[in-house]
């Protein structure tokens, strides 16, 4: 029963990424689209926001598995750069640059950190 509670909370955690991101490229695409801001001004916000949307999703795996925070959250980041590997890889017929690797990394560290305080905000579960 513990593998399905883990299970689903990294696919939910997962899911969050994905709208997240979803939602923010909306915002930022429309923001592109009808004002006179540039792509590069916006590189910035687009790396803060994708950290915060990858530490989101942790912290939602983390506090619905009720435990092993940096398990989940670290699980639910590593899924997440391994899809963008595989859609950056097949869809684009490229690899990971030096400066992607270091992004997802980082992303697996905020995951696991988003995680941890999931948990033990939600407090342990006990099953």
């Amino acid at each position: 029963m513990e593998a399905k509670r883990m299970s689903s909370a990294i696919f939910f955690g997962v899911m969050i990424i994905f709208i997240i991101g979803f939602v923010i490229s909306l915002l930022l695409a429309l923001l592109l689209k009808f004002s006179s801001v540039t792509e590069q001004a916006l590189q910035l916000w687009i790396a803060i926001l994708s950290f915060l949307g990858v530490f989101i999703g942790g912290f939602m795996s983390g506090g619905k598995s009720g435990s092993k925070g940096w398990m989940i959250g670290g699980a639910t980041g590593l899924i997440y750069s391994v899809l963008m590997l595989m859609l950056q890889f097949l869809g684009y017929n490229e690899l990971f640059s030096a400066q992607q690797l270091l992004f997802h990394g980082g992303f697996l560290l905020v995951a696991m950190l988003g995680g941890v305080i999931g948990v033990n905000l939600s407090g342990s579960r006990t099953a």
